[in-house]
């Protein structure tokens, strides 16, 4: 066990040296630069047809959709909130927190413009999964990064799959289980539970839905997204209104750092613009997952055509950071806990209690048990497709061990050292997506103008 120990210390780590590579101005420029040409090349669709985003979405919820495909495994709404499920998780609790205290009010600001340009990348990888989505030869679906890059540009660049495929399993075990698993470890020991007992409860709660597989992991997702929603908004809507008065305040802060450098508190060590940018991109991205390609593979288990899905793409971003990230800044900067020290899910924590003492702190601890429990379930089957292309159905039951034994571990690591390791690995699976978006994007722009033909 001593042994395991050195080799996941000494690769946490070296991940962090990696982080700061993979996540500097370079990529940053192109992680930005890849949601920037395709909201030009797809007419700013995000800003110009939310309205008939909606009516194509949540707006046939209760009616039969002339246009689903009944060749897929799980209705659009399901294969929403199976992606939701994953990216609605501790980034909108713990990852706004950590990326106020790193690089300062202004950093909420670059995660909106991540999550703004954002939804054009989600609109892509949502609609790209559906197109080029592959049926086995025991109906099951397989879709995602790599069958959009070995079917739609083409099977001499699947080298560029295999290593997107490879970086997304090992991606899985930072962003989708160590860090969720961390979050509600540190969450119940406030409330005296050991991180030794956290973790076994975690490993059974995952357990009994991921060895089901997508249909299982849908039809959780379906009831849960929505309900833990509701609660932590209604909390934190609880708290603005208390509040209200800062919220001004709090809205200028974070227009101002986001162009200022910050000083945490009297005589606080500075916090340059560069760093303000770099950790809002980056807990955006953790947050919404635009980029990741990760929300593809269970976007192409949908019934439903490729730009219908690719709709349901764009509410996924918009909920997720426009509204549920924003709602947990303005919490922390409005309630004036940001200078107590604190950072991730226990600022938050913090925040909650100042202004709702006793329903604050069981509103934050459900949340995050929720929010992690879902994330934690599509994930792991993330992971498994992704491995699955590399060696085969016989890997899949293997992973989901595996998978097990990491929520553990990571029940059990340092809070920080579990980020960097996350960050790491979601930059490096991050390039290979950004790739074949850029390659794809005039099949976006073909697929989006035929069904707006059809539609409009």
């Amino acid at each position: 066990m001593e042994m395991i120990d050195m080799i996941i210390h000494f690769s946490l780590e070296t991940s962090a040296f990696i982080g700061k590579l993979v996540w500097g101005t370079p990529f940053l420029i192109l992680m930005l630069g890849t949601g920037f040409y395709l909201t030009v090349r797809l007419g700013f669709l995000q800003f110009t047809h939310m309205g008939f985003a909606w009516r194509n979405t949540f707006g046939k919820m209760f009616q039969k959709n002339s246009d689903a495909d009944d060749t897929g495994s799980i209705t659009s709404f399901q294969s929403l909130t199976s992606a939701m499920a994953a990216t609605i998780g501790v980034g909108n609790i713990a990852g706004v927190a950590t990326a106020i205290v790193l690089g300062g009010p202004g950093a909420i600001f670059w995660m909106w413009v991540s999550a703004l340009l954002g939804m054009a990348t989600k609109f892509g990888e949502a609609t790209l999964g559906v197109k080029f989505r592959n049926i086995n030869s025991d109906g099951s679906y397989s879709g995602g990064v790599m069958q959009y890059i070995e079917n739609g540009i083409g099977a001499h660049f699947k080298w560029l799959a295999v290593l997107y495929a490879l970086f997304a399993g090992l991606a899985a075990f930072g962003i989708g289980n160590m860090v969720q698993s961390n979050t509600v470890a540190v969450a119940m020991e406030e409330f005296g539970v050991s991180p030794k007992i956290s973790g076994l409860i975690i490993m059974g709660m995952v357990g009994l839905v991921t060895l089901g597989g997508i249909v299982r992991i849908a039809r959780t997702a379906e009831m849960v997204v929505p309900a833990m929603s509701f609660l932590y908004l209604s909390g934190s809507f609880a708290i603005l209104l208390l509040n209200y008065s800062a919220i001004p305040q709090a809205f200028q802060s974070i227009f101002y750092y986001a162009f200022n450098p910050y000083a945490a508190g009297a005589g606080g060590a500075g916090v340059a613009v560069s760093q303000t940018i770099r950790f809002g991109v980056a807990r955006g991205v953790f947050s919404n997952e635009a980029g990741l390609g990760g929300s593809s593979i269970v976007h192409a288990q949908a019934k439903n055509v490729p730009v219908g899905q690719g709709l349901w793409g764009l509410w996924e971003v918009f909920v997720d950071t426009m509204i549920v990230c924003t709602m947990t800044a303005l919490v922390i900067l409005t309630t004036g806990v940001l200078d107590s020290g604190l950072t991730g899910a226990e600022l938050t924590a913090a925040a909650f209690h100042h202004s709702l003492p006793g329903p604050g702190g069981y509103i934050i601890l459900i949340s995050i048990v929720f929010f992690a429990y879902t994330t934690m379930l599509t994930w792991c089957y993330y992971g498994e497709k992704s491995w699955e292309y590399l060696f085969g159905k016989s890997i899949v039951m293997p992973y989901r061990i595996l998978f097990l034994l990491f929520l553990y571990i990571g029940a059990n690591y340092e809070l920080q050292t579990v980020w960097n390791f996350s960050d790491t690995l979601n930059g490096l699976m991050i390039a290979p997506n950004l790739i074949a978006l850029l390659l794809l994007a005039g099949v976006l722009v073909v697929e989006k103008e035929n069904f707006l033909n059809k539609h409009l």
